[in-house]
């Protein structure tokens, strides 16, 4: 079984635990959640699915979504300036950059930053409990610094 496969299966039962029935639509929405490796936002959930299995309306996305991330198996992501994003909620932790021109997210982890902020609240007598880091971030012209 792959990746997806699993994920699907755990999508679905979080659905069934909420008692949302399984349809047709609902199970080829869920595929296209749990395929994704990017951050879709609810359109472009309905526009993938649409194109699987025509007819599904974008009320069915949204009960979807919401049931899926009161069950904790996906979070909706909020960038500031844009609508809410979706990802699947088991990923290791991790930030973001958005590109602000594109749209793009980008996601990645630095140990040098969780240390940075590990130290900086243990200076002020304090533990992290939870962070979410967002960069907002444009391409330069030239090439990358290594």
């Amino acid at each position: 079984m792959s990746d997806s496969d699993a994920l699907a299966e755990k999508f679905t039962q979080a659905l069934r635990d909420s008692g949302i029935r399984i349809t047709r639509q609902r199970a080829a929405l869920v595929d296209i959640i749990a395929q994704s490796e990017d951050h879709p936002d609810a359109v472009e959930l309905h526009r993938r699915a649409a194109d699987a299995v025509p007819g599904i309306s974008l009320s069915t996305v949204y009960r979807t979504l919401s049931a899926l991330e009161e069950h904790g198996v996906i979070q909706r992501l909020q960038f500031e300036g844009d609508t809410a994003r979706f990802e699947h909620a088991d990923l290791d932790h991790h930030d973001h950059m958005i590109d602000v021109d594109s749209g793009e997210v980008v996601e990645f982890q630095s140990e040098e930053i969780e240390a940075l902020q590990d130290a900086l609240a243990a200076s002020m007598g304090y533990e992290i409990v939870h962070h979410r880091m967002e960069l907002y971030v444009r391409k330069t012209r030239g090439k990358p610094k290594s």
